[in-house]
């Protein structure tokens, strides 16, 4: 493993050098203001042998979610469906992430009530874990704020999985609950997937996508700058 990584055994020669410490940040550890929802040690360990990295062991999830991509980028720009506002075609049982990216951690922080959610690259596993958490740790879950996993890809978010989070689908004309944000390459085509920002928008959350950008999400203050427009719902959708 330590071949495997090399950039991480010279981040730790280097603290170990400084005397700087080292924390392992799953499940309950806190990182400044942050509490780390996912994953647990436990969970942590049981994905580790599946990672593309590992020694020996490079089956299951991490291949065939490497397959999965291409395939995925293969079929993006001639096979479409049709979705309505009740009509969600989102899958509940896509085809797997990698073991690495639901090892992402998951993580919340509250600041004057608002519950603020970043997710990297976690998948449907990790999100379901994370919520467990973190209904023990604060009871009820509405994020004001939060990101879209892995960029927006329909293998790493289903219903099931977002209704915990942010709540059953609304009235198409509902008022806004909460932002979404989704960190996507400018010249990225196919992310943000439009059925991922569709289940997002149903759920009273406008998804806002970087496209290259660096954006700002604030409240209470005065900041300057335009403000930015929420990608819109579309019938249109990726099959």
């Amino acid at each position: 493993m330590r071949e495997k990584y090399p950039t991480l055994v010279e981040l730790e020669t280097i603290s170990a050098e400084r005397d700087i410490p080292i924390y392992e940040a799953f499940q309950g550890t806190m990182i400044g203001q942050f509490h780390v929802l996912a994953p647990s040690r436990q969970r942590y360990l049981d994905l580790l042998p599946d990672f593309s990295k590992t020694p020996e062991r490079k089956t299951t999830a991490d291949t065939a979610g490497i397959v999965g991509y291409i395939i995925e980028d293969a079929k993006t720009a001639v096979r479409w469906v049709t979705e309505s506002w009740t009509g969600e075609t989102l899958s509940e049982n896509p085809e797997p992430t990698t073991a690495s990216n639901e090892s992402s951690l998951v993580q919340m922080v509250v600041i004057d009530n608002r519950q603020l959610v970043l997710t990297g690259d976690v998948g449907p596993d990790g999100l379901h874990e994370a919520a467990t958490y973190a209904e023990a740790l604060v009871g009820s879950l509405s994020p004001t704020f939060m990101q879209v996993p892995h960029h927006g890809s329909r293998r790493n978010v289903t219903p099931s999985a977002l209704n915990r989070w942010l709540g059953p689908i609304q009235a198409q004309s509902s008022a806004t609950i909460g932002t979404a944000f989704c960190s996507a390459a400018r010249l990225d085509e196919d992310h943000p997937r439009q059925k991922v920002i569709n289940a997002f928008i149903r759920r009273g959350y406008g998804v806002h996508r970087t496209k290259g950008r660096h954006i700002y999400h604030h409240y209470g203050t005065q900041r300057g700058g335009d403000p930015l427009t929420p990608e819109p719902f579309s019938n249109r959708v990726e099959e």
